[in-house]
């Protein structure tokens, strides 16, 4: 039986659509008088961070492409600049902090251009008083629940309203979103589609839920569309987006489950991949595997973060699994699917790590065999209770991360010259430089570097003549 209590949706109401649109309109017409004068308006968007950010960019540059803006890959010469940034790490905080410093000598050049720092890091309230106080020169912030707003503060700020900095309390407490906001897409071939935002999850590690707000579905017809347009239009590989994609549709009233999204899309005609991303080990379920292994364009490759082999240290990050169970679900995915890829992110140095909880982890991927890790030192964010522990040594963290390291490369590799003799299909990437060999990616999303002509945005049979530690080499096999 469903839940009725559940919400239908979590769209913004119709006449915040039309605000948004006023805005639009109000913006275009301000970019309409420029050209008029002789200027050419150009935005550039400056993305940093997960894939997630990387869809979130790509409707940023569809508001500013509606908004009348040229796009521009560099700052330089820009009447608007707009900085979606990453709080994941402490590195992505500081890289992105440091290039937002670096406008200040473009706006002392160019006056009249307006800056916007979005995305997860200003999504923190410490961190959005201090682009307040540090950075003059930047007109507004906004958090990642306030995206499709971006409109109205541009259009406010030109009309010679204040700087606006949000209290970000009562931002990320309004997480309702907008379909209608427009996309420009930074590839023809493959493609972003976020089905859900925010996370339900709080590990102790994370700070996500408190800058994405909590989880919130997107309608299933909504997703569709989106797909069916991409497909239509040989969009060739889709990769469905969610802080924890196991968790769509728990908060609709459809009693529809990410699997069912999966199978609905799987009867699409069209050449295309599908790809999805990340999956929480603790929701990976049977049912997920079994539409996987039944679709005929899953692709068989699964991102299954593990975080930490040790049960210890795995409650302490609130994981809500252990090893053993983690271990089931990869036996239950090759099982299933004998040619999947299975790619994981691994955290060391923990707070309380101990070397014995390191040394279980080494074992986990010894068992696991990851074809590829994402491998991370640990580090402390703000405001998530970690941050509240005691942190190991730099020294102990960084030697147990070369061990990582160095038991991962070694499996890399074997997994990867497995592969050397089989003939795998290979989609080519968008950018192809000249006079360097094109590069693709595998079903299993395993990078091969092309000899032989090959068009941007394509599929290729090829023959795997070479491996390393971190990709493969093929000659391109002729029609």
């Amino acid at each position: 039986m469903i839940d009725t209590t559940k919400r239908e949706n979590n769209m913004i109401a119709p006449e915040a659509s039309a605000g948004m649109a006023k805005a639009v309109a109000a913006v275009r017409a301000h970019t309409d008088e420029m050209r008029r004068g002789g200027q050419t308006p150009r935005a550039c968007i400056m993305t940093f961070g997960c894939q997630q950010n990387e869809a979130d960019s790509e409707r940023l540059a569809g508001l500013a492409d509606a908004m009348g803006y040229e796009l521009s890959a560099s700052p330089a010469g820009c009447s608007l600049v707009l900085v979606n940034t990453c709080a994941v790490r402490e590195h992505a905080e500081k890289k992105a902090l440091s290039s937002i410093g670096q406008l200040k000598h473009e706006k002392a050049k160019n006056p009249s251009m307006v800056i916007g720092v979005g995305g997860c890091m200003v999504s923190q309230q410490h961190r959005a008083d201090a682009l307040k106080k540090s950075y003059p020169y930047v007109d507004f912030s906004f958090c990642t629940t306030e995206l499709w707003r971006v409109p109205t503060f541009l259009q406010t700020r030109l009309d010679g309203g204040p700087r606006r900095f949000p209290l970000v309390s009562e931002s990320l407490s309004e997480t309702d979103f907008s379909e209608d906001v427009p996309v420009v897409r930074a590839s023809r071939a493959r493609a972003w589609v976020s089905v859900m935002y925010g996370c339900n999850n709080f590990c102790s590690y994370c700070i996500v839920p408190y800058v994405r707000g909590r989880e919130r579905s997107r309608l299933p017809e909504d997703i569709m569309r989106e797909v069916k347009d991409l497909v239509a239009t040989g969009c060739r590989d889709i990769t469905l987006l969610g802080q924890n994609v196991n968790s769509y549709g728990h908060d609709l009233s459809r009693g529809v489950k990410f699997s069912d999204l999966i199978r609905e899309i799987s009867k699409l005609d069209g050449d295309f991949r599908l790809r999805f991303m990340t999956s929480h080990p603790k929701d990976a379920t049977d049912d997920l595997i079994s539409a996987m292994a039944e679709s005929r364009v899953a692709s068989r490759h699964f991102h299954l973060p593990l975080q930490s082999g040790s049960d210890r240290v795995l409650a302490a990050m609130n994981r809500r699994y252990t090893a053993e169970k983690y271990l089931s679900i990869v036996e239950k995915l090759r099982a299933a699917m004998p040619d999947i890829v299975i790619t994981s992110d691994i955290i060391v140095g923990f707070p309380g790590e101990t070397e014995e909880d390191f040394e279980m982890t080494l074992d986990v991927m010894r068992k696991a065999q990851f074809d590829m890790i994402y491998s991370f030192i640990f580090s402390p964010r703000k405001g998530t209770p970690a941050a509240n522990m005691e942190e190991l040594p730099e020294e102990t963290k960084s030697a147990r991360f070369s061990r990582l390291i160095e038991c991962q490369n070694a499996i890399s590799k074997e997994k990867n010259d497995a592969s050397v003799g089989k003939t795998l299909r290979v989609l080519t990437d968008d950018a192809l430089e000249p006079g360097q060999l094109p590069t693709g990616r595998t079903d299993g999303n395993k990078l091969v570097h092309l000899s032989g002509h090959a068009e941007p945005g394509e599929f290729y049979d090829t023959i795997i003549t070479r491996a390393d530690t971190f990709g493969l080499y093929g000659d391109i096999i002729k029609a």
